[in-house]
C-alpha cells in the first residue's frame, strides 16, 4: 500500500516517515548518565521503530578536532561511534545491546531514527 502511494507522488501522511530498517541502530558503549563527559564527546540517543528510547551511547563530537600529543589531527571512525580504545578515561565500557524488536530488518537488529 505504502508503495502505490509513493508511486503515485503521495508525499504527505505515514510517507513523512522513513520505513521501518531505513536508519539502523548503531552500537556503541553506553553513557550513564552520571557520568560526565569530557570535551569532544556527545551522548547519541537513538530510538527502535517501535517507539523504544534506548540507553545513550558515545559519539565524537562534530564540532570539536581531537589531535594526538604532537598535535596532529586524530582519524576517527566515520560514524564517529567512540571505539572501546578510544573511550575517555573512567568510562566503564559496556556495549548497547539492540532489543530485538517486530520491526527488524535482520538477525534482530531494529531500526531506529533520530
Amino acid at each position: 500500500m505504502i508503495g502505490g502511494l509513493k508511486a503515485g507522488g503521495e508525499t504527505a501522511g505515514i510517507l513523512v516517515f522513513p520505513p521501518p530498517g531505513t536508519d539502523p541502530i548503531k552500537v556503541g558503549i553506553v553513557v550513564p548518565p552520571s557520568f560526565e563527559l569530557p570535551e569532544g564527546y556527545v551522548r547519541h540517543y537513538q530510538t527502535t521503530d517501535d517507539g523504544r528510547r534506548l540507553e545513550p551511547i558515545l559519539m565524537f563530537s562534530p564540532d570539536f578536532d581531537f589531535v594526538d600529543a604532537e598535535g596532529k589531527q586524530v582519524k576517527l571512525p566515520e560514524s564517529r561511534v567512540v571505539p572501546p580504545e578510544m573511550a575517555p578515561p573512567g568510562l566503564p565500557v559496556r556495549m548497547l545491546e539492540i532489543p530485538k524488536s517486530p520491526y527488524a530488518t535482520d538477525a534482530g537488529a531494529a531500526g531506529a531514527r533520530r
